[in-house]
């Protein structure tokens, strides 16, 4: 498997003053790739005495776009056996061509010899994505955690539209709530960190992963989008929505964990519960999130090992 690597927390309490142990950062090298990581490993409330729960690992991995991916990315990718990517960037975001003048991402090719499967699942549709759709969400996004909150209240509603024929949250929390243990999947979006970080979220939640260690996850991706933090906020700079402003450019790249912790706050608020959310507005059945769980958490014992 890539080689795994830690770091410092970016923000939001360390591991050691979290009530449970936490994994080291769980970034995976693939060269070419950015923000990819494993989402499993976060500790679930303890099952039974002498024995805790924690997410599968080596099935759910997160990443930003894929398009700088060469030879020595895919054999890393590879290694990681991943069956399904689950892109969920608009159309408009990959027809840019590598002269575009936008930070989305460049192409909606697999890297070539990576034999796993592309599943387009945009969030948001063509139209959503018009400047002036464009231009409201990165305002919002620049207002700080409640403006963050409000953004990712409009993913959560487009993920769910009736309108939208490829349902991204329902193929990809189906996927793992197969009557079969799911193969090992990739999500991504551009950088990996919104739409990306929203569904990571709500798989976390679902499998019950406190609101602190989801937060924490979330936190991750300004670790892992360090190598492009520039390039992005150069891009946003120089478009027409944040012309020339640096700092609402670099609060919209921030992955923070108070963001996290209120937009977990808003889901509640908004839909009674993230089940509720995904049962209701996706419209998944309780017998699949079942399936999920059951496919996704495994016993850990004291000692560290994974009990049968």
């Amino acid at each position: 498997m890539g080689a795994q690597v830690g770091g410092d927390l970016p923000g939001g309490p360390s591991p050691t003053q979290l009530a449970v142990p936490l994994p080291p950062p769980p970034f995976v090298t693939a060269p070419g790739l950015a923000n990819l990581r494993d989402v499993g490993g976060y500790p679930i409330a303890a099952q039974s005495k002498g024995s805790h729960a924690a997410v599968k690992r080596g099935v759910v991995f997160r990443s930003a776009e894929l398009s700088k991916v060469g030879e020595e990315g895919v054999a890393a990718l590879r290694e990681l056996n991943i069956t399904h990517v689950f892109d969920l960037r608009s159309a408009k975001e990959f027809s840019h061509g590598k002269d575009g003048e936008s930070f989305h991402g460049h192409t909606d090719r697999m890297p070539t010899g990576w034999e796993a499967e592309r599943v387009f699942v945009p969030v948001f549709l063509d139209q959503d994505y018009s400047p002036a759709a464009m231009a409201e969400r990165f305002n919002a996004y620049s207002d700080g955690t409640e403006g963050f909150a409000r953004a990712y209240s409009t993913i959560l509603d487009a993920a769910a539209s009736p309108d939208n024929a490829h349902q991204p949250f329902r193929t990809i929390l189906t996927h793992l709530g197969s009557s079969n243990p799911p193969s090992p999947i990739l999500v991504h979006c551009t950088a990996g960190k919104d739409r990306t970080g929203l569904i990571c979220a709500i798989v976390l939640a679902l499998l019950g992963v406190n609101d602190e260690i989801i937060a924490h996850e979330y936190s991750l991706t300004e670790l892992g989008l360090a190598s492009r933090k520039e390039e992005i906020v150069q891009q946003l700079i120089r478009g027409e929505a944040l012309f020339g402003d640096r700092p609402r450019a670099e609060r919209m790249v921030s992955a923070r964990y108070e963001t996290m912790i209120a937009t977990l706050a808003m889901i509640r608020q908004k839909y009674g519960s993230v089940e509720s959310y995904v049962v209701d507005h996706c419209r998944v059945s309780r017998e699949t999130v079942e399936r999920l769980r059951k496919n996704l958490v495994v016993n850990v014992s004291d000692a560290g090992g994974v009990v049968d």
